[in-house]
């Protein structure tokens, strides 16, 4: 009997073992290396490799752990891995945005100062273009999907060494691209996380790119086709001038854009370019933001934007395209930096670019494998979204009850934020406390009946609002400030 104690107290010590954060130096990761460790006092910390200009985070006491992950003979994906000294038992990990190619340290910082531990990468390549794709097939599957995977992998070896216990609860937080990588891994390793945050998700990626570039060669085809700001001006306010009241709140927010029946063609100039109305030329590029990409048999490829997000349009005004989309077809499907966009075809090249690189996609709706399991999906996306379409998040939402059935919402709900912009910001209420909602979730059972956000003017609250989960919108009760979340209620409409 004595025998058997021993044996339980030798397991208990193994099991309980922490690994300091000087020694982790020597850990051994498979087809992986430890590249930095250090202890980093609490108080301001600027993370090597940053601009000079970047300001410094604040940070509490942890160990930084740097990595380089090759888990092909064309991989290098670095990681940094943050464990804080008062940790809170949980893992965080966060997204990246566009093309990634850096780390995000100021989401890791907040990720910190909640007591997570935390990582990101920057997703096997640097620089925010897609440049890195010419002849490099290899890494850019490391950036669709395989580099957050590895990362996470790692991540909780990692933890278990230093702490002497695994992380009670893993959880991912993104946005835009970011949105897209926790899509993916929901999709492709449903075990990785308990909780996933997706915003504003880029999951369509290519066609995405495809529609960004069809509103590029409306607009940029001459200058006559440029909408500048003070037309946009224009326009929204005519948009906010017929819909804003369909909700009964003039606040100038649309609870659901696909409502508004405003035609901007009563803008159209009697003569000339004026300043009070827009040309036959510059409601062309209007209407070609409004309207779903689709090819010549209908098909559709990507839905327009919303009406009431006009005011964010400055790639109305811009000269070149966006070089995040223009990425997808110069470097991903030509693989040639000096492919000419004026080139681009709707129907070939969106058909080719799903050919060649499909992965780059994240729409499987099938998430039974993730659901099992216990993992919580909380998906947000602003109706002012002036990048990605708050539609296409609608979209993926529908695929999935598609799939699975109608009633999902014990694990999955979806958050549409009236005037938001592009995962913040806009005239709409942008700042809320998500992992807080899905901790409440995931850990407590608590299902968010509703999201309590806030606006925000020269640090001041100056409105609350209730999100709710689609297809429900806040409704004011008829009494009470407007700005003041306690006098609506979630409803269907």
């Amino acid at each position: 009997m004595r025998h058997v104690f021993a044996f339980l107290l030798l397991l208990s010590a193994i099991a309980f073992a922490q690994t300091p954060c000087e020694n982790l130096s020597s850990l051994a990761l498979d087809h992986a290396s430890i590249t930095g460790v250090a202890s980093v006092a609490a108080g301001n910390y600027k993370p090597s490799g940053q601009p000079p200009n970047a300001p410094a985070l604040t940070v509490p006491a942890f160990c930084r752990v740097a990595a380089t992950l090759k888990p092909t003979s064309d991989s290098n994906i670095e990681v940094e891995y943050w464990l804080p000294k008062n940790w809170n038992g949980k893992y965080q990990a966060v997204g990246n945005g566009g093309w990634a190619g850096n780390i995000s340290f100021p989401a890791m910082a907040a990720a910190l100062n909640e007591g997570y531990a935390t990582s990101s990468t920057d997703t096997g390549h640097k620089g925010g273009d897609g440049a890195f794709a010419l002849g490099h097939p290899e890494q850019v599957i490391d950036y669709s999907y395989r580099a957050v995977h590895e990362m996470t992998v790692r991540a909780k070896l990692i933890i278990q060494k230093h702490y002497g216990q695994a992380a009670k609860f893993s959880y991912w937080n993104g946005c835009s691209y970011g949105g897209r990588q926790g899509l993916e891994e929901a999709q492709r390793y449903p075990e990785d996380f308990d909780g996933i945050v997706a915003g504003a998700p880029a999951n369509y990626h290519l066609h995405l790119h495809a529609f960004d570039m069809k509103v590029a060669l409306t607009n940029l085809q001459d200058p006559a086709h440029s909408v500048p700001a003070e037309k946009l001006a224009i326009l929204n306010k005519a948009v906010l001038a017929a819909c804003d009241g369909m909700d009964q709140v003039n606040d100038g927010l649309l609870n659901d854009p696909r409502k508004c029946g405003f035609d901007p063609q009563t803008l159209l100039c009697n003569s000339g370019d004026m300043k009070d109305c827009l040309t036959a030329a510059q409601l062309e590029s209007v209407d070609s933001m409004y309207t779903a990409a689709k090819k010549k048999n209908g098909e559709l490829i990507y839905p327009g934007m919303p009406k009431g997000g006009e005011l964010g349009w400055t790639r109305m005004y811009t000269p070149e395209p966006m070089a995040v989309p223009l990425g997808s077809y110069k470097y991903v499907l030509y693989q040639d930096a000096n492919w000419d966009w004026h080139k681009f075809d709707l129907d070939h090249d969106v058909t080719a670019a799903d050919d060649k690189a499909p992965y780059l996609n994240a729409l499987n709706p099938d998430l039974k494998a993730f659901k099992a399991r216990g993992g919580k999906l909380l998906m947000y996306h602003g109706w002012n979204d002036q990048l990605i379409t708050a539609e296409n998040s609608i979209n993926y939402f529908s695929s999935v009850t598609k799939k699975m059935g109608a009633r999902q919402d014990s694990w999955y709900r979806l958050f549409m934020v009236p005037g938001m912009q592009h995962c913040r910001g806009g005239p709409g209420p942008n700042q809320f406390n998500v992992m807080g909602v899905m901790e409440r979730w995931r850990e407590g059972n608590q299902p968010p009946a509703q999201i309590l956000a806030s606006h925000v003017t020269n640090n001041n609250v100056d409105m609350t609002r209730p999100l709710c989960p689609y297809p429900q919108v806040a409704v004011h009760s008829g009494n009470g400030s407007t700005n003041d979340a306690a006098n609506f209620a979630c409803r269907v409409q």
